[in-house]
């Protein structure tokens, strides 16, 4: 990023950065004034030249897909691409010469004390306002000043544990600092993850330019909260806590959860008890010593904070104050977020610190100050009206996009209120080039510094998140409105550290075979997440079957096996009425519309798509637990079934078949990658116990619908059912081809061999219960305990012979009564295992040991 002189020796690069230069404007991240690349630019442009832009853009296809595979996004509220859009990446990174890093990495750690400084006066002695160096409207009238949190106890002094400045380039070509995040700074996440596919799509390129790695900045973060554990315990538990899979930065709080070997949690997750701060597992509580926190202060604790907070702790505040936890960053730090400080940081710098800012800020008027006001009244075209609190929701206003009518008003509501209020210069921002198609394009540019707390201070992440505009005339960067992002490459000048968090080759690793505490909330969404993949693939194969019978004809009785398909999928998916409506003839001699809905309507609530996304739902707030592979399972099937929604291409039974086909297939491997990959601990164990449950509610549910009322000829009905349930080879194996319905109902109903059959899911059902944590302390069993034990010998016990026995009117009463009983007692047996091992309310040992429910 620094504006050099450019050397002059060589010829100028051509490819795809000769039109580029002709398009930029006065400042320029990789072009000189002269028109010239800046000298540490020129090693990566001539690598890239030697590349091409073809071979580049082949190359950056293959990373987009695996980013979309990876599910590395960034959730946009109202984005019609849903909460899930794609994280934007593009293959050219901003490079810094180790000359201005040098010069910036002092800078930003000079902010990082002058910040903490600032808030260790404010929220403790307030010599500050006392003196009147900072004006009492920027402390006590702002929202984001926690008054519980005054003199709360902060473990070695630290207010900031992990603190970013958000840089813009100025028209003198200087950084200057456009926002400060200390309340909990997003994107070191996704700058690890930018860096990980850039080396991956440039490998090359990346090492011959000398780039400084990431991984001892993410150590120097890990090393300083697990010293900062009350009692310097030798293996404090640190958890992240995120607000939840709505945020928009979701992704970014599981993947940095899973590098750096912590546990995510939320909410619902934790529990304060004798003034300590628990972990709701299934094995019982276990204590939290340092808690990083994504989430804002106000919503931690609802006892002392935000009352209507559903996310935080109450109690948490309590604990922290009673020197029982540590919370990063401190509560109350997002007060030094106030753009109402940016004026005052140099002369408070002069008093804190004894020391001249290093590195300025974006030009910033506050309103509450008689100059400041007059300033903003003469000048307010040029400028940008913004809150001077952090939380206030008032969007940025540019004074040169209003009306002279408009300008008059927003003056008024300055005037009533002028300390609510900043006005700041608009950087120009300088541009940087991004790949558009085959060739690069100016795009404005901002980036975000990381800086971590260390024992002797602060240390800089060597690179960062750099975002750009959509378009080259977007001079607002913002991720929310399309831009992209960019990996930051900070060039060393000496031989570039190795260092990995993961473990060298050559280290000796104690043994273990133990997964970590498993919360409740997880083995709750993972037990669902395999209720819902079980859910998907029977549906699939029970479309499937009706597809193939429609589009193939051959031999289908449409009298009386194709009615009875079609009953079946509304009763199975329950999307009444459809075709077990009292007006259904007409639906059921043209079924196409209604058979592809039930796939594709995501608005019908038991639909293939509906239930697919579901299952990718659950799926995403257990992401730390889960296989790449496995995730991109999901991720490939949501993306089969959502280019089909409203609005798009009309798609028939014979063009939706291979889709289906394609779909029973994934889902196979899905469930392989679970039964091969999946250690057998916790969360494995409630994964199996949501599949094996739904497999047998949907099987006692199609054998409802298929085999209660037998029509005349029951051969096709029987075959169809086989096929649906996957069983036809194991029947043909053992009966050839006669197909008669007492073995049908044997196979799928009582088999304990045949892992289609309900004996042989509540079978694997009953293993697991015996399994889980303090089954041994009950003196008798359990609701869930006596359901499946009541329903297995009730299985055992009935003779398949007597329950294909149709009555006078041809219904079997026995087989119903059964089915029946099964369609009301597994529901109730989920329940059950919710209720002893899912609560979120109290943990699962003190159900066990008999505690009473609060």
């Amino acid at each position: 990023m620094e504006q050099t002189t450019p050397t002059q020796t060589g010829p100028a690069h051509a490819s795809m950065f000769d039109a580029y230069r002709t398009r930029v404007g006065q400042h320029d991240e990789m072009i000189g004034h002269d028109g010239q690349p800046l000298e540490h630019w020129r090693t990566f442009i001539d690598l890239l030249d030697g590349i091409g832009a073809e071979q580049l853009s082949g190359r950056w296809e293959e990373a987009r897909r695996l980013i979309h595979e990876n599910g590395v996004t960034y959730n946009v509220y109202g984005d019609p691409r849903g909460m899930d859009r794609p994280w934007e990446l593009d293959p050219i990174p901003v490079m810094i010469s180790a000359p201005e890093w040098d010069r910036l990495e002092a800078a930003l750690v000079q902010r990082a004390r002058l910040l903490e400084a600032i808030l260790t006066d404010l929220y403790g002695p307030q010599r500050l306002l006392r003196e009147g160096l900072v004006p009492p409207e920027l402390v006590l009238a702002n929202p984001t000043f926690l008054r519980p949190c005054w003199n709360l106890r902060v473990p070695q002094g630290r207010y900031l544990h992990l603190y970013a400045a958000d840089l813009g380039r100025s028209s003198d070509g200087s950084l200057r600092v456009i926002n400060d995040r200390t309340q909990a700074p997003s994107g070191a996440g996704y700058a690890l993850e930018n860096r990980i596919v850039l080396t991956r799509t440039l490998p090359d390129v990346f090492r011959a330019c000398n780039v400084q790695r990431l991984a001892m900045f993410f150590r120097t973060l890990r090393e300083t909260l697990a010293s900062l554990a009350p009692q310097h315990k030798d293996n404090p538990c640190v958890a992240l806590l995120t607000p939840g899979p709505l945020n928009e930065t979701y992704f970014e709080h599981a993947y940095l959860a899973r590098y750096l070997g912590y546990t995510l949690v939320e909410g619902g997750d934790l529990t304060v008890r004798d003034d300590c701060l628990y972990l709701k597992t299934l094995s019982g509580l276990r204590q939290v010593d340092v808690l990083l926190r994504r989430l804002d202060a106000e919503f931690c604790d609802p006892l002392e904070l935000r009352g209507d907070s559903f996310l935080g702790v109450a109690g948490l505040a309590h604990a922290a104050r009673l020197g029982n936890l540590t919370v990063c960053n401190a509560l109350g730090s997002s007060l030094a977020e106030s753009a109402g400080f940016l004026p005052l940081l140099p002369g408070l710098c002069r008093t804190l610190l004894g020391e001249e800012l290093l590195l300025g800020s974006v030009g910033t008027w506050w309103c509450g100050d008689a100059q400041g006001l007059a300033y903003t009244r003469q000048h307010l075209r040029e400028l940008v009206i913004k809150s001077a609190f952090p939380t206030a929701s008032v969007e940025p206003v540019f004074g040169d996009q209003l009306s002279e009518n408009q300008r008059e008003e927003l003056l008024r509501k300055i005037e009533a209120r002028p300390h609510e209020f900043v006005a700041q210069e608009r950087l120009p921002l300088a541009t940087t080039p991004a790949l558009s198609g085959l060739e690069a394009e100016p795009r404005h540019l901002m980036v975000r510094t990381y800086v971590a707390a260390s024992p002797g201070g602060f240390t800089v992440m060597p690179g960062g998140l750099a975002r750009f505009g959509v378009t080259s005339a977007e001079r607002v960067v913002s991720m929310q409105r399309g831009g992209g992002s960019k990996d930051v490459w900070v060039q060393s000048p000496g031989p570039v550290s190795t260092y990995s968090l993961l473990t060298p080759a050559a280290e000796r690793v104690e043994l273990s075979r133990g997964g970590g505490e498993l919360p409740s909330r997880v083995a709750d969404n993972l037990y669902w997440l395999g209720r819902y993949v079980e859910r998907s693939e029977s549906l699939i194969r029970l479309c499937r079957g009706i597809f193939v019978r429609l589009t193939e004809q051959t031999g289908l009785d449409a009298d009386t096996e194709l009615p009875c398909l079609l009953r079946a999928a509304t009763h199975v998916t329950r999307s009444y009425p459809g075709f077990v409506a009292t007006d259904a003839r007409q639906l059921l001699s043209d079924p196409e519309e209604e058979l592809l809905a039930l796939v594709f309507d995501d608005g019908k609530s038991g639909s293939v798509r509906s239930t697919l996304a579901e299952a990718k739902r659950a799926a995403s707030t257990v992401r730390d637990r889960l296989s790449q592979d496995t995730w991109r399972a999901l991720s490939s099937l949501d993306q089969e079934f959502s280019g089909h929604g409203p609005g798009s291409r009309q798609v028939s039974l014979v063009d939706t078949l291979p889709l289906l086909n394609r779909s029973v297939l994934t889902l196979s491997a899905l469930s392989g990658l679970v039964m091969e990959s999946m250690t057998r601990g916790l969360g494995w164990t409630f994964l199996d116990m949501g599949r094996r449950i739904e497999r047998a509610v949907q099987t006692a549910n199609l054998l409802r619908c298929t085999m209660v009322y037998p029509p005349a000829s029951e051969g096709p009905v029987l075959e169809a059912v086989l096929e649906i349930a996957d069983s036809v080879m194991t029947y043909r194996r053992r009966y050839l081809a006669s197909l008669q319905p007492h073995a049908v109902l044997d196979l799928l109903l009582s088999d304990p061999t045949n892992p289609r059959s309900i004996a042989y899911c509540l079978g694997a059902v009953s293993d697991h219960i015996r399994t889980l944590p303090g089954e041994a302390l009950l003196p008798a069993k359990r609701t869930d305990q006596r359901l499946v034990l009541s329903l297995l010998t009730t299985l055992q016990l009935a003779s398949v012979e007597e329950l294909c026995e149709p009555d006078k009117e041809r219904m079997r009463g026995q087989l119903d009564d059964l089915l029946d009983r099964l369609y009301i007692e597994l529901p109730a047996l989920s329940d059950a295992i919710s209720h002893v091992y899912l609560s979120h309310i109290i943990t699962s040992r003190q159900l066990i040991q008999g505690v009473p429910r609060t």
